[in-house]
């Protein structure tokens, strides 16, 4: 071992024993791994002795890796004997100001605590599920209201909310619908053409996109764009205190915030849904003419012997409910918000996730009722 080693030697002194540290402490040295062992159990062997002694001022070198393992070995305290230089006094005072405290070491898996967590996650799911069944209950006594006294209803309110959920949300599902017909319509002649069955391409179109597709698909763009501005804006009265200052002024939530929006969304998802679903059927029709050399004329007048009636009434029927559930959610997780910005960020969040799952899980559901009555 050189005298540049970092080393350690056992002393007495008359205040007790201690220990005496020569060499190089510096990355360098402690970089090697033969040094690293050594000096490793060294200071293993020093562990025992609770008043021992050090003395650093015979070392030739000390750099902040020398003093954070120096640091580290004290336990981050400095030890009650301790002598040494101001300049690797101020290195260890630097390392010691600087050093993070070691994360708790994680928790061990246990069955107790997990199925805890389960319950608590249900217990959370049912209390949502009982405030959503409340206002679904209000909605009904406020649409009885609004039928006893239609004049004393908020229909200013149903008119903006039409214009802002409605109407201008067609350019978006339009731009979309036509450019996930023209997907469909390319991806499926690629099959068809493959057998001769290029005129099929009209009933699958159909049948896809005004059964399914094009009712589905407005519902969740709606659900992102509404879902969530819906969410936004009663999150933000309540952070502004204005639920509060309604509720103190003996205006009910339901009959002006929740009823507006659930009606306005109920009245304008199925038009959407027909506005997506043509925009959807002309991109199909434009891209079976440029891939198929199926002409317009040909699927326009093949469309209604391949499409029945029945199809556009179950995704007007769709629609309706689609409207009406995501406006219930946006308006639920509006009024549970608290007052403060970071839970309205969470609210909204949660809105859209819970809309979106609620049209796709509704739209199996009615696939299931409807495909067991033959329709």
């Amino acid at each position: 071992m050189t005298d540049l080693a970092p080393r350690i030697a056992r002393t007495d002194t008359p205040e007790g024993p201690g220990v005496l540290l020569h060499g190089r402490w510096g990355a360098a040295e402690l970089g090697t791994r033969r040094q690293w062992k050594a000096l490793s159990a060294q200071l293993h062997a020093q562990q025992g002795g609770a008043g021992l002694g050090w003395d650093l001022r015979e070392l030739q070198w000390l750099d902040h890796v020398g003093a954070q393992l120096l640091w580290n070995h004290w336990g981050r305290a400095w030890p009650e004997r301790l002598a040494l230089t101001d300049i690797q006094r101020d290195i260890l005072e630097r390392v010691a100001e600087f050093t993070v405290a070691e994360p708790p070491p994680p928790e061990p898996w246990s069955l107790a605590k997990e199925v805890d967590h389960l319950g608590l996650l249900v217990l959370h799911g049912v209390d949502h599920a009982r405030h959503m069944l409340q206002m679904v209950g209000q909605l009904v006594l406020d649409l009885l209201r609004l039928a006893r006294a239609p004049q004393r209803g908020p229909w200013r309110d149903v008119s903006g909310h039409l214009y802002r959920m409605g109407a201008t949300a067609l350019p978006i599902t339009a731009l979309v619908g036509f450019l996930i017909g023209v997907v469909l319509a390319y991806l499926m002649s690629l099959q068809l053409r493959q057998f001769g069955a290029e005129s099929f391409i009209v009933n699958i179109l159909g049948i896809s996109l005004i059964r399914e597709l094009g009712p589905m698909l407005a519902a969740i763009l709606v659900a992102g764009r509404s879902g969530s501005s819906i969410t936004a804006q009663i999150g933000v009265m309540r952070v502004t205190e204005e639920l509060d200052a309604m509720r103190v002024m003996g205006i009910p939530h339901g009959f002006r915030l929740v009823m507006p929006r659930t009606l306005a969304l109920a009245l304008a998802m199925p038009l959407i849904s027909v506005w997506t679903t043509l925009a959807a059927l002309a991109g199909g029709m434009l891209a079976a003419d440029v891939a198929m050399d199926i002409s317009p004329a040909y699927f326009v007048q093949a469309l209604p012997s391949a499409v029945k009636v029945g199809n556009l009434t179950l995704a007007m029927t769709k629609s309706v409910v689609f409207g009406a559930c995501i406006a219930l959610i946006g308006c639920h997780w509006g009024l549970r918000v608290k007052p403060n910005t970071q839970s309205l960020g969470e609210g909204t969040t949660a809105s859209v996730v819970t809309s979106i799952t609620m049209v796709i899980i509704v739209d199996a559901l009615f696939a299931i009722a409807f495909k067991s009555i033959g329709i």
